[in-house]
């Protein structure tokens, strides 16, 4: 029995953040139900690269989820949301502060469809606060959290190559404090609203640097802190072939090993000369003189935490991520051909996660309103309202 089965959520959300944190529970048995608004539903469907019909990226965060159209903008609809928010556990929401109210489907009106409802709201800056109404993206969070000043070099900040704000910032808290006000729900028979921020989610990635900052009494500095580029023993080198290197031999033990398996056991006492920066200088011509595959070989054969960059489509092919099933395929009929997608990281040992297609624009929607008591009459009434999509 997977572990969330019999969990009922609601996804309002679009695009990252929330569907992200909705295919964790979904991989973990949850059935997640996708409210798309007709007629195009989710704008992530039509992102470039598609995959056939839809967007790769579609397919990847929508995986084991069901889809239902249900126009929100009318009135039919948002009752018919409320009578299915009755019995469900959990309504997840990404619209800006206020806009859920103002729809009729705020945390006041889904409590009096169910006082045990957990409902959790993820957006840029929280449901209050001077900045709480405010357009925004990963980067601006991230700009305001201080993690993209971190990033880079000292002359300038650069843009991350994933979205930090959005993943670790907000879909990860969001699963964290749903299953939190679930634990909670289990004892009290009360649900909440849960309220993520995206700026506070990044800003919790720089507690070790801004905790380090404070103890010294002097500001953190963009590539000169312990493990931003300050550190020789924490870097990334260039390789004989161009490619990279990385080497994270923080502990005295990590790189004295490395120095003795390069045969230059003399850097070891220098690990911390030039206040912590370390020889660079002679790591920088070790690493030269090697291949990255050749370092590969080598990180292999010596326990001394250097491993090769990997870049492009390259991790699908490494043995270690093959054996953990990090990547999953996913058979979608609809678009005649397999799916590639990464694995949810939560497992339970000996437990697989399910592995149903991402669904077709409101593909469930009439067996998902069956299933909450709607009539066939009900069903053509919300029809002829234009408030049920295909």
């Amino acid at each position: 029995m997977p572990p969330l089965e019999g969990l009922r959520v609601l996804d309002l959300s679009r695009l990252l953040p929330g569907p992200f944190a909705t295919l964790v529970l979904a991989d973990l048995g949850a059935d997640v139900v996708k409210i798309e608004a007709p007629p195009d539903g989710d704008a992530l469907r039509s992102l470039p690269p598609l995959a056939g019909e839809a967007s790769g990226a579609f397919h990847a965060l929508n995986r084991n989820k069901r889809s239902l159209a249900l126009d929100l903008r009318r009135p039919e609809g948002v009752a018919a949301f409320l009578r299915l928010a009755a019995p469900a556990d959990v309504v997840v929401e990404s619209y800006r502060p206020g806009v859920l109210d103002r729809m009729g489907l705020g945390y006041a009106a889904l409590r009096a469809a169910s006082p045990r409802l957990v409902l959790c709201s993820i957006t840029g800056y929280g449901q209050d606060g001077p900045y709480a109404g405010r357009a925004g993206h990963d980067v601006d969070y991230c700009a305001l959290a201080g993690v993209l000043g971190l990033n880079g070099e000292p002359e300038r900040p650069v843009l991350p190559g994933v979205q930090i704000a959005d993943l670790a910032g907000g879909a990860w808290p969001a699963v964290a404090g749903i299953l939190a006000a679930l634990v909670r729900r289990a004892a009290t028979g009360e649900g909440a609203h849960v309220d993520v921020s995206m700026a506070e989610g990044a800003l919790a990635l720089m507690t070790l640097p801004l905790a380090l900052a404070w103890a010294r009494g002097a500001p953190t500095v963009r590539g000169r802190e312990l493990l931003s580029g300050g550190a020789a023993t924490y870097g990334v080198y260039r390789t004989k072939d161009g490619r990279f290197v990385a080497l994270g031999a923080l502990e005295p033990k990590f790189f004295a090993a490395f120095c003795e398996a390069v045969g230059r056991p003399e850097l070891a006492p220098r690990q911390l000369e030039g206040g912590g920066a370390g020889p660079r200088a002679e790591l920088e011509a070790i690493f030269a003189a090697r291949t990255r595959d050749e370092w590969a070989a080598f990180a292999a054969a010596h326990d001394v935490c250097v491993a090769p960059v990997l870049e492009g489509d390259e991790p699908c092919s490494d043995p270690h991520l093959a054996a953990r099933g990090a990547f999953v395929e996913v058979a979608t009929p609809w678009e005649g051909r397999a799916i590639r997608g990464v694995a949810t990281p939560v497992r339970l040992r000996g437990e697989e996660a399910p592995r149903r297609p991402a669904p077709r624009m409101g593909e469930h929607g009439e067996a998902v309103l069956r299933e909450a008591g709607f009539s066939e009459e009900e069903l053509a009434s919300l029809r002829a309202a234009g408030a049920l999509g295909p």
